[in-house]
């Protein structure tokens, strides 16, 4: 992303931004339309007119000076870029891993050689990670300092992980990337080695440019070019991806001792999730992607050390016979051991699934569908609905030239999406219902990315409507407490009785049918069996809490968001009074790693992977 307000200069512009921003001030409403009015009567000297990314870099560095002390902070809102982008509470910060070998097969797979398995490089999140040699340092800087440029918090940060399998990259590595998050973390707006990094991957470059090698560089068509003899195209498939990535990649990192670099130590990452616990920029989710074969007891304590409270786990179907027709190389047993684990390690659940595949039909897929959330081995918390798109480089243009798969047509595919929406539990939030694959890419199929939308309003014209999560978000409505009424979900899992507890908005303004909107909600876990963690023996277990609302920095107040109403604090306790009912002596959290001095705060105390507090009556400090 290119940010204009980097070589911008408020004070060459003073005169035009005080009487742009004391115009602002006198306004009682400030919408997109009357903000966009006043930036076009106060043009920059040039008679440009000043970028959003140049008044939020204007506004913080002349908020309480130059005659504008009492600047409303509603100015900063009003001007601030793509607000959605958090508007769930937190900012959303993603970040991929190297190129690297995979351990699966999977025919609808796409084979980019410049990306982690089962990403294409023309994908805006893939894009930003090969302009910074998928580093995580300087993926996870650039993109905050971009949020900073654009006016949205950089204090609560989500870290979400993607690329190939996480589970399958050498440990060393594993720790090094999420070390350099959280140093990123750490160091935003205060160090910056940025430079430094860079240099070393230069230099690394111009060494293998001398060696005639493959040299990785920042710009992606200079990737492109060098790779052009290289693509695999899934028509006729001579090297696999785990070959040429091996060849392009990893040889070459160990011969010129470059895998030493990325490396490090368990003592190196917890020393930096020990700044993040006080941290501006603070850690309070991260999340990696991984297979569920993959998953085993030693596994689920390993990603819980690294600071992990979710996981992205491909599904993808609950059927054998399409798993084993789509080289998938696990079996539907596989998927019910891997989330059994999860869930009682208290992770969130985000589940990949896959509509079309290969073996598969329209009836076949809403029968699936209605299996993710009736069969006690499931019921994900969060869920991705991956059609399958149609890749050049993926081994199913094979099956699709030979007349064997197709893809789903315009009323195939909303038949199931509908499906889909009306069959989402209250308690599961439908992250994404389409891959943003760029439409160049799909060489046939479904090319519309706003087909959720076009679901969604075909329901609401009947007078239906979506239970999930995230169609019910608050967003950014402001709230008082006396509208909200808290309700409890309960449903069964085969290792756990889970009770999703959800502030709701009483808004009689709703069309009839249309759900209330969520203000927060907490998952609290109440295990059937003894733990295999043994720190959690005798606790019931919070996988989440959320608080909805544009994201805010820590410690603020936001008169009417729901951020700051203190339902975070009423919903532990009620889940403690709850566990007090259910007999269990502790209440445990999964919390990350920003989040520890927030349950300190309110009464809970360090344990080595969780936090705790005891289920006795007194309240939770506020």
């Amino acid at each position: 992303m290119t940010v204009k307000s980097y070589h911008f200069d408020p004070e060459l512009h003073l005169e035009q931004l005080t009487s742009l921003f004391l115009e602002l001030e006198k306004l009682p409403l400030l919408t997109p339309k009357v903000v966009s009015q006043v930036v076009r009567k106060h043009p920059r000297l040039d008679k440009d007119l000043f970028a959003k990314d140049q008044l939020v870099k204007a506004y913080r560095s002349m908020a309480g000076s130059h005659g504008l002390q009492a600047l409303k902070p509603e100015i900063l809102k009003a001007i601030q870029m793509k607000p959605i982008r958090t508007q769930s509470g937190v900012t959303p910060v993603t970040v991929l891993t190297k190129p690297f070998p995979c351990p699966g097969k999977c025919i609808f797979c796409p084979n980019d050689i410049r990306m982690p398995k089962s990403y294409l490089a023309d994908e805006p999140g893939a894009q930003r990670a090969e302009r910074n040699y998928f580093d995580p340092y300087l993926q996870t800087y650039n993109r905050l300092q971009a949020f900073h440029n654009i006016g949205h918090s950089s204090e609560k940060i989500e870290i979400i992980i993607l690329g190939g399998t996480w589970s399958y990259y050498p440990e060393k590595y594993q720790i090094w990337f999420v070390k350099e998050c959280f140093r990123a973390m750490n160091d935003f707006l205060h160090l910056d080695d940025r430079e430094t990094i860079l240099d070393r991957y230069r230099s690394m470059e111009a060494a293998y440019q001398a060696q005639k090698k493959f040299a990785p560089s920042d710009n992606p068509a200079t990737n492109q070019a060098q790779l052009a003899a290289q693509e695999i195209h899934g028509r006729d498939l001579n090297k696999t991806y785990n070959q040429v990535v091996s060849e392009l990649y990893v040889a070459p990192e160990r011969i010129a001792g470059f895998d030493a670099y990325q490396a490090a130590s368990w003592e190196e990452l917890e020393a930096q999730h020990l700044i993040n616990e006080t941290a501006d920029s603070r850690n309070v989710g991260l999340v990696i992607e991984t297979r569920p074969d993959n998953i085993s007891e030693a596994e689920v304590l390993r990603i819980r050390r690294l600071g992990c409270t979710k996981t992205q786990i491909g599904f993808q179907s609950l059927q054998d016979s399409v798993l084993e027709l789509n080289k998938r190389g696990h079996d539907v047993a596989a998927t019910r051991r891997a989330v059994g684990l999860l869930r009682q390690a208290g992770f969130k659940i985000h589940a990949h699934w896959m509509a079309n595949l290969y073996g598969s039909s329209v009836e076949l897929d809403k029968k699936d569908y209605r299996i993710l959330f009736t069969d006690p081995d499931f019921k994900p918390d969060e869920l991705k609905i991956y059609p399958c798109s149609l890749i050049d480089s993926a081994e199913l243009m094979q099956y699709y030239q030979k007349g064997l798969w197709k893809p789903y047509n315009y009323e195939e595919l909303l038949e199931v999406l509908l499906f889909c929406l009306q069959n989402t539990p209250k308690y599961t939030r439908l992250t994404r219902v389409i891959r943003d694959i760029p439409s160049t890419d799909i060489v046939e199929g479904n090319k519309l990315t706003n087909f959720r939308q076009i679901a969604e309003q075909k329901l609401a014209a009947a007078g239906e409507f979506s239970q999930d999560i995230r169609a019910r978000e608050i967003r950014q409505t402001q709230v008082n407490l006396e509208d909200l009424v808290l309700d409890e979900v309960c449903y069964k899992t085969t290792v756990s009785h889970e009770v999703f507890m959800q502030y709701l908005v009483n808004d009689e303004t709703n069309s009839p049918g249309q759900p209330p909107k969520i203000a927060a909600f907490l998952r609290l876990s109440f295990p059937k069996k003894p733990s295999f963690i043994k720190e959690l023996a005798g606790s019931a277990l919070i996988r989440e809490v959320h608080v909805y609302g544009q994201a805010v920095g820590i410690g603020q107040k936001d008169a009417g968001k729901a951020q700051h109403l203190g339902l975070g604090t009423r919903l532990l306790s009620r889940a403690r009074e709850l566990a007090k009912e259910k007999n269990f002596t502790t209440l445990a959290v999964i919390s990350a790693v920003g989040t520890r001095e927030y349950y300190r705060k309110r009464g809970f105390s360090d344990g080595q992977l969780y936090q705790f507090i005891s289920s006795a009556p007194d309240d939770i400090t506020s």
